[in-house]
């Protein structure tokens, strides 16, 4: 997986991370088109423990992909109804992590 943090000045820090396969792709749906980029995603790989650390570490995260979904259901962080699903690939934002 890959993952950046975004520090806003005055709101905190956000969390992008999404599945490795998934970076420099664009998903297309009928709601909507996501492109996931490294600008936005980073391009650090990080292991599952990384992943958890960063998650504990900010106020909100924004993630794309089954696998870094899958870790935060795991965590009870996150439930899988919570999940927007935009061409098959499950999106979920966390705020107040």
């Amino acid at each position: 997986m890959y993952l950046k943090i975004h520090n806003i000045p005055g709101q905190g820090s956000i969390l992008a991370a999404c599945d490795a396969e998934l970076l420099g792709k664009t998903l297309t749906s009928p709601l909507c088109d996501v492109e996931i980029d490294s600008s936005f995603y980073g391009d650090t790989i990080a292991t599952e423990e990384e992943f958890l650390a960063a998650l504990g570490a900010v106020c909100s995260a924004n993630l794309m992909g089954k696998r870094v979904c899958d870790i935060a259901i795991k965590a009870g962080l996150l439930d899988l109804e919570s999940c927007l699903m935009i061409a098959g690939v499950p999106h979920a934002q966390i705020y107040g992590v």
